[in-house]
Parts: C-alpha cells; structure tokens; sequence
C-alpha cells in the first residue's frame, strides 16, 4: 500500500462532507472502547454499538471514546451525531491520507497526526491515521485498527490517585499526543543509529548493499519528515491556541511538547542531510577506485607503447636487419626493454603518478 499518498478514488464526485472511508480495511470490525473516570473512579468498557455514547458529553466525568476501525462509515457518522461534529470533521476522520493538522470549532476542537510503528524485520516505518476530537469534557480518539502506544496511558488512569484523573482532557490529549511525538524521536534514533554506522562503511571497502542501505534509509527519512513536519505545525498551532478548552495549567505541558516535537523534526532533516553527504562521499570514493583502477590501466599501456613499437620493427619482414647478425643482438634487445620500462616507472614514480 502506498504511504505517500492514498488513493482517493472513491472521493470523486462526492459532496463536500460526505462520509467516505479513504484507505485500506485493516481490521475486520470496527471497536469502542470506553474509559469513563474522575479522580475517584473509573469505569471502563468495550461496546459495539454508537448508542453506549449517548450523553456522555453531558457527564460530569472525564470520557476516553477510542474507536479502532474506520471502514465503518455509517458507524462513524452516527458516533459524530451523538456529539454534534460537523460533517467536514466526520470526512477527515475517515480519511486516512488526512494531512497532521490542528482545527478549532466552537465547542470542540479536531486533531489529526500519524502514529508510527517500526517494523524491526524489514528496517520499515509503518504509520496509522490517528485523530482526536476534544470536547468540554471527552476526547475520542479514532485509529485504523487495534494495537497502539496508548497502554501505558491507561493503566496510569487505572490507578488509583495517579495525577492524570485530577486534570481534564486537554491534558489526557496532551498525554496521547507526547506519547506519540515520543516514539516518533525513538524511532528516529534508530534509524540515526543506523545511518551513523554506515559512515564508517562507506570510508573503508564500499560492499555491494551500501548503496541499497543508503537509498531505503534516504526513502525512509523522506516519508519520516513528511509525516513529522507537518505534525510539528499541529503542536504548535495546538500550544499557541486560545480555545476556551484548554486550561491554563496545561499550557507549559504544550510548550514542551511543542518542543519535543521540533526536536524530532530538526533530527530528521539531520539525518537527511547526513544521508545525502553520505550518498556523495559513495559517489566520490566509488569514482576515485575507479581512476585508481584506470590509471593503473593507463600506465601499463604508456609502458608498453614504446616496446611494442620496438618489438614491431624487429618483427617486421624485411630481408636484411644489420643487428639480427650481431652476437650480442637478442640481450642488447632485451636491454633495451627493460631500461625503457625502468625509465618510464621511474619517471612515473618521481612524478608522483604511481
């Protein structure tokens, strides 16, 4: 499936709006998951039906909706009409290739970054649609299918006392999204690790798959910045909002978050930039074996030159030679061979050609 961009052939022709699934089914049902909480209980809870949310946007409590699964549509629609989302939001949700952005509506605000997954086996980034919905007192949170970074958020909430069951959800949105700007700069590290190690390769004996390595780490880090720079807008524009949701007391969590995710931004175009000065010194010390190799190549043949063209004229037919006659001919032959050929090594090696 391609990563860059997704095919949005079943948009076409459709109304501004419409709930239309843009991408590949990745789960074979659609779940919700419920966490529902204050800071002296909890409950929680898998339901299959979008009725289980009717007034929850009308409790007292802090509400966590997660819905895995977005091929859905009828299901996703229903679950935005039980908390008023604006049509425009339900088809950003619903399309997966939606760009990381930030938008502010009245009464919630809309949230859409990647998550991203390294898949160790094949040294490969994967990446899943992830977006939040925030209202005055719930968040949904919709991805593509079961299996995020978000466990250790939930089991914080699970326990009794813990700091995030006394603050509302912009900060538990906060929380989600530093979760996932976090593996964003683990994953970068990795693939940092790795590109460093290459450096050394590259200075000694160039193998065959360097250049394979460089090239799908180069694709790597493109796809990496083109899902983490506009991500970074997104915090930014999250940090630097004025909605009425956002309470003053989370406000340096934003700017720090704010922060991390310009870090992993900046580390990506530095591995970019590494990896293309890398690909240059490849280019450079494969041309300069090459010149070695020929000029090697090259001096032999000026070696040879002369001696074939003396070796010719002795070669030729003619009937009357004078030196052939001489005792001494065949080593004054011989001589004369190696002398030209000492000479010109010698000429070559006080030049500084060989």
């Amino acid at each position: 499936m391609a990563r860059f961009l997704k095919d949005r052939s079943q948009k076409l022709g459709t109304a501004p709006g419409a709930a239309v699934f843009v991408g590949k089914k990745r789960t074979d049902e659609t779940t919700i998951h419920i966490i529902d909480y204050t800071n002296k209980e909890i409950r929680e809870e898998f339901v299959s039906e979008a009725s289980h949310l009717s007034g929850l946007n009308e409790t007292p409590t802090v509400s966590w909706v997660n819905v895995c699964g977005l091929h859905e549509e009828a299901l996703i629609a229903e679950i935005g009409s039980y908390f008023d989302l604006h049509n425009l939001l339900i088809e950003d949700v619903l399309n997966t290739g939606q760009r990381p952005s930030f938008t502010d509506y009245d009464d919630y605000f809309f949230l859409a970054v990647k998550m991203l997954k390294y898949d160790r086996e094949r040294d490969y980034v994967d990446s899943e649609q992830l977006t939040f919905v925030v209202g005055k007192n719930y968040i949904l949170s919709f991805q593509e299918q079961l299996g995020d970074v978000f466990d250790p958020i939930r089991d914080r909430i699970r326990k009794e006392g813990a700091k995030i069951r006394d603050r509302g959800v912009d900060y538990l949105c906060y929380v989600m999204l530093d979760t996932v700007v976090d593996h964003y700069i683990h994953i970068v590290e990795r693939f940092g690790d790795k590109i460093e190690v290459l450096e050394g390769r590259i200075l000694g004996k160039a193998e065959g798959d360097l250049l394979q390595k460089i090239t799908d780490y180069k694709r790597e880090m493109s796809y990496l910045r083109k899902v983490i720079r506009p991500a970074r807008e997104a915090c930014i524009h999250f940090s630097k909002s004025d909605s009425t949701l956002i309470h003053k007391t989370t406000l340096p969590f934003l700017k720090d978050l704010e922060g991390l995710a310009s870090l992993s931004a900046e580390s990506v175009e530095t591995y970019s930039d590494i990896l293309s000065d890398q690909l240059n010194i490849y280019q450079t010390t494969v041309s300069n074996r090459l010149n070695d190799v020929m000029k090697v190549l090259t001096i032999f043949s000026v070696v040879f030159i002369p001696l074939t063209f003396v070796a010719g004229i002795y070669g030729t037919n003619f009937e009357y030679l004078p030196e052939l006659q001489y005792h001494y001919a065949y080593p004054i032959f011989w001589g004369v061979l190696i002398t030209v050929a000492l000479g010109m090594l010698f000429y070559f090696r006080k030049k500084k050609w060989i």
